[in-house]
């Protein structure tokens, strides 16, 4: 297992001042094979679950080490959570990010007192695997692939079980993967029975490609409204996580996660981003399995302006077909 039970009991006591406990909800509407619950985290202070990993980490962290301050690589949620712990730490954030990321996110974590660096895809994912900048010489707080972040991750699940006890199958988008290998080790300890699966994006869906080959696989990649997860490749390691643990990875389309998108905000009232929508629509298209099903809506950060000019599209699509 990447994490304990020992060790997200141990973040839950370590983020408990930073994160919320968020609600789980039903989905307003009616799906033919499910009953969705939708796991608020776009509501935690940053709009992300990202908070979460961020706290524990920097709170496992060495004061000496958190002193030269902190440095990430993030699309904009990991970026606003480490920001965000910094300012309460009283110490300096640099975020390196892709210069496709939404502008939103760099507001936010300017606003947070975060410094932004924006660079060319193929050097931003460079900086997770080399875990540096050049130029910056601060403590590395890697976005998945680190224990302490899937451990505060991993908390997100002992809330679903004390909240949904009998729930059947849990939904969660695969960014690098931190998200679903923290929820999904805890569910493996607790409730073996629940079924575990990914969400990607057709434009970038390298976890789908790689458990059908066996190994990691390169994939293309599509900037799209859905920022907050995909890429052309999985990390080895938590390849090799997520084909333990998970049951598989359901690629949805990109006018099925703005459907899902619409639906959350028609019916819930929610913002979700790209990379919730595709939760989302996975959980409604019967993939996921019958039952009780929780799809997680890791966030909330979307550009309004891109947000509203989606939900107009979508009123041209049709509505999805396991939804009334």
């Amino acid at each position: 297992m990447p994490v304990t039970l020992k060790q997200v009991d141990e973040a839950r006591r370590n983020i408990g001042g930073a994160a919320l406990r968020t609600p789980l909800v039903p989905l307003n509407a009616e799906t033919a094979c499910a009953a969705v619950h939708l796991k608020l985290e776009n509501l935690q202070p940053i709009g992300s679950f990202k908070i979460r990993g961020a706290a524990n980490v920097m709170a496992r962290t060495p004061r000496e080490r958190l002193a030269r301050g902190v440095l990430t690589a993030s699309a904009g949620n990991m970026a606003q959570g480490v920001a965000f712990c910094a300012r309460r730490l009283g110490i300096p954030a640099t975020v390196v990010s892709p210069d496709t990321a939404p502008a939103t996110k760099i507001r936010a974590v300017e606003r947070l007192g975060g410094r932004v660096i924006l660079a060319p895809f193929a050097e931003w994912w460079r900086t997770f695997e080399t875990r540096t900048y050049t130029g910056v010489d601060a403590t590395f707080i890697h976005a998945f692939d680190d224990p302490d972040v899937m451990a505060g991750n991993g908390t997100i699940a002992l809330e679903l079980l004390e909240d949904l006890p009998a729930f059947d199958a849990v939904v969660i988008p695969w960014g690098g993967g931190g998200l679903s290998c923290g929820i999904a080790a805890v569910l493996r300890a607790l409730a073996p029975a629940i079924r575990i699966y990914a969400a990607e994006i057709e434009t970038a869906a390298p976890l789908a490609a790689s458990l059908a080959a066996g190994e990691p696989r390169t994939v293309d990649y599509t900037p799209s409204f859905v920022d907050g997860i995909g890429s052309r490749v999985v990390f080895a390691s938590m390849f090799e996580h997520a084909r333990r643990l998970l049951d598989g990875s359901i690629v949805v389309t990109l006018d099925e996660a703005a459907a899902a998108m619409k639906l959350a905000a028609e019916r819930n009232r929610i913002i979700v981003e790209g990379a919730s929508a595709c939760a989302i629509a996975a959980a409604i298209s019967g993939r996921a399995g019958a039952g009780k099903v929780v799809a997680l809506v890791s966030g909330g950060n979307i550009d309004l302006e891109k947000f509203s000019a989606l939900l107009g599209q979508v009123a041209d699509l049709p509505q999805p077909s396991a939804v009334t």
